[in-house]
C-alpha cells in the first residue's frame, strides 16, 4: 500500500460525492432522494469560496479515504471567542483500508486547516464507528447537542 494524501480538486469531486453518499448509507441513512445535485451545488459553491476543504487518501488512482471541513462563523461565545468554527464531515475510509492510520492522518490534516483558517473550535456529529477516533484525537463529547428538523 502506497497511500498518498492530497487536497480535493474539481477533478475528484464526483467520486467524492459518490463516497459521501456511500458513507451516509453505511451510517444508516434510509432516505430515498437523489442527494447528488444538492451535494454538487454545495461543493461547487464552498470549494470556490474557500469555506469547504477536503483531504483525500489515494492509493494509485483510487480514492480510499475522505475528509471534509466546512468553515462557518457564529456569534462569539466563551468556548470560541472569535466565533469561527470548523464543521467536520465526510470522514470515511474504504473498508479494506481501515485500521491503518488513514483516518487519523486525514483528521490531522483538516484540523490543521481549521487552525490555519483561524477557527477556535471544530465540531462533528460522530458516527458510532468514529467516536473512538475522535476521542483519541482529543475531541470531547457534548451531551447537549440537539437538532430540530424543518
Amino acid at each position: 500500500m502506497a497511500v498518498e494524501y492530497r487536497r480535493l480538486t474539481e477533478k475528484e469531486r464526483e467520486v467524492f460525492i459518490d463516497m459521501r453518499i456511500d458513507q451516509l448509507r453505511e451510517e444508516g441513512a434510509k432516505e430515498d432522494i437523489d442527494l447528488k445535485p444538492a451535494l454538487r451545488d454545495y461543493y461547487n459553491r464552498h470549494m470556490a469560496d474557500g469555506t469547504f476543504i477536503s483531504w483525500l487518501a489515494v492509493d494509485g488512482d483510487k480514492i480510499v479515504g475522505t475528509s471534509g471541513m466546512s468553515f462557518v462563523e457564529k456569534p462569539p461565545y466563551f468556548g470560541c471567542p472569535n466565533g469561527k468554527m470548523g464543521l467536520l464531515s465526510s470522514m470515511f475510509t474504504s473498508k479494506e483500508y481501515r485500521r491503518q492510520g488513514i483516518a487519523k492522518e486525514l483528521l490531522s490534516r483538516v484540523v490543521n486547516e481549521a487552525k490555519e483558517y483561524g477557527c477556535g473550535t471544530v465540531q462533528i456529529t460522530a458516527s458510532d464507528m468514529g467516536v473512538l477516533l475522535y476521542t483519541d484525537f482529543g475531541f470531547v463529547k457534548n451531551g447537549n447537542f440537539m437538532q430540530y428538523k424543518l
